[in-house]
């Protein structure tokens, strides 16, 4: 879908098919207020709502807003009227042209209303002027909530190139909006570049046959991929004062064993080059260097780094990362893995973390982002990518004593950063007020679910323009699939209803029904079993 709707050449006539409504009373520039007149006047068959248009035409253009308040002061006597008075926000304008029509409408307000101008309700080619962006690519994800007929359109460039948010409270339906969004955008650009952390493995049966799902069984992270930073925090763990000299024996064994592969004794190298070593070469060295102590008191922290190793690479949960005593410099082969390239028919990449051990999940994630920025920048942003954050809060959370170090400085960087080298990031969170704020603030555009917390509601209010402010007040009351849209990839702000997904393509997040599971009696010790098996295959 193009955004290109049934309009004589993109105009209209100022004021058609639209009814007077009011008057300007008093104005600030972004904002206004107008006395409705003649009654209960607006937009639809119950009056006039919060998120309405309305439109104000001035000597050369025609203002569109969005209302974001209603009030009726108390009059100071009976025998005196009431005033149905109206908050709205000016959003943008249509300059008007030869016989008053108008062309097509544009943020932002270079000619406020004035006093006692004229309000009228917006007609339906109205809102096809100011929800459909002619002209830009655009697709269809659901319909505006104000008039259910208008397709709710996203543009994928500004969506995409700016960084987006889906939040909301669980069973909101983020997962739905955020794999119809996907969906629907692949359905316009089959050849396009997804990768997409799956923390619970909800998403499988999204894309059908058109993902790539990684799980530890298939994924490929070798050791030698990780920075030195990601490295400790493996092998030794979080750094505290007691383990530094575990820290700096394994600096100087990593780099040596780097050296020790004949291709590469002539290179310039440091700890954080991705280049292959063996991991045998790695314990040799620690142990040679443990050889030359003097005193064996001294041998503790080659000990442990050895102990932890030997670990690593006997449980099976690392096989992904520590995958046997052969190397191979396979760097092309993952990339070319983790981000379709070629894409043959799968534009997505979903990595399914939900078995990864805990104590390495930040580490995994950060090694995942941090390649696809590095990628992006070596690549000069010639193949762009979307990275989709599922529980971003958990990477980047707001608490700043919280989090895996070169997990958010990664993910902060592809924020500022990424659009300049094509990286895209959708962040999702079901979190908020956790979430880091100085993340948030890089998203361009916002897509808020129903939030039950004030906190919540709070934090996203002040990540919202203020045209938004009035929309947010439903937030509670939201629907399930309905949801707040504010920013770049949508023409202005707006509450919309997402589309259903296909029962086959919808996320695996719905919440166990214990009514029907509780209807039927496991009598089998077979069941019993069968969840051991599983659950020890996952330890070996």
């Amino acid at each position: 879908m193009d955004g290109s709707f049934a309009l004589t050449n993109g105009t209209a006539e100022t004021g058609a098919s639209s009814a007077r409504i009011g008057r300007v009373v008093a104005s600030n520039g972004s904002q206004a207020i107008i006395i409705l007149e003649g009654g209960d006047q607006g937009s639809g068959s119950g009056g006039l709502q919060i998120g309405a248009l309305v439109k104000i035409p001035t000597a050369q253009t025609v203002v569109y807003a969005l209302v974001n308040g209603l009030a009726i002061p108390m009059p100071k006597s009976l025998a005196e009227a009431e005033l149905k008075m109206v908050e709205i926000e000016l959003l943008g304008e249509c300059v008007s042209g030869p016989g008053g029509r108008q062309g097509p409408f544009q943020r932002g307000v270079s000619i406020a209303p004035g006093l006692s101008d004229s309000v009228y309700s917006a007609s339906a080619e109205d809102m096809i002027r100011v929800y459909a962006r002619p002209g830009i690519a655009t697709v269809k994800i659901g319909s505006i909530h104000q008039e259910p007929s208008l397709p709710a359109l996203i543009s994928v460039n500004d969506l995409l190139g700016k960084h987006f948010a889906v939040l909301g409270t669980t069973g909101a339906g983020k997962s739905c909006a955020v794999a119809l969004m996907l969906r629907a955008i692949l359905s316009r650009h089959p050849e396009g570049h997804v990768l997409l952390l799956d923390l619970h493995n909800e998403y499988s049966p999204v894309f059908g046959d058109r993902a790539e799902i990684l799980t530890p069984e298939t994924l490929e992270l070798p050791y030698w991929l990780l920075t030195f930073e990601e490295l400790v925090e493996v092998i030794i763990g979080p750094r505290i004062p007691e383990r530094e000299p575990d820290v700096a024996i394994l600096g100087e064994s990593v780099l040596a064993a780097k050296r020790m592969l004949g291709e590469q004794k002539d290179r310039s190298l440091t700890v954080d080059t991705p280049v292959p070593y063996r991991i045998g070469d790695l314990v040799k060295i620690i142990d040679e260097a443990a050889g030359r102590l003097e005193r064996a008191n001294d041998s503790a922290p080659y000990l442990r780094l050895k102990n932890r190793l030997a670990k690593l690479q006997n449980d099976r949960r690392y096989g992904f990362m520590f995958p046997g005593l052969s190397v191979k410099d396979n760097m092309a082969a993952i990339l070319s893995r983790l981000f379709r390239i070629p894409v043959r028919g799968k534009p997505v990449t979903i990595v399914d973390l939900s078995s990864v051990p805990s104590e390495v999940l930040n580490v995994v994630v950060s090694v995942i982002c941090r390649m696809t920025f590095d990628f992006s920048l070596w690549s000069e942003g010639s193949l762009p990518v979307l990275l989709v954050c599922e529980e971003a809060h958990r990477y980047v959370p707001s608490d700043p004593t919280q989090g895996f170090e070169p997990t958010k400085k990664v993910l902060s960087r592809i924020a500022k950063e990424g659009r300049k080298y094509g990286v895209s990031l959708g962040v999702v969170s079901q979190r908020p007020s956790e979430l880091s704020m100085s993340i948030l603030s890089q998203c361009n555009t916002i897509f808020a679910l129903r939030m039950s917390s004030q906190k919540d509601q709070d934090f996203v209010r002040g990540a919202m323009a203020e045209s938004a402010l009035g929309l947010l007040d439903f937030l509670p009351s939201l629907r399930n699939a309905e949801a707040i849209a504010v920013g770049e990839g949508v023409a202005v702000p707006v509450r919309i209803l997402f589309d259903e997904l296909p029962s086959q393509n919808q996320p695996n997040s719905r919440t166990v029904a214990f009514s029907s599971a509780w209807s039927g009696d496991y009598s089998s010790s077979e069941f019993v079993a069968e969840v051991v098996e599983r659950w020890r295959r996952q330890r070996r």
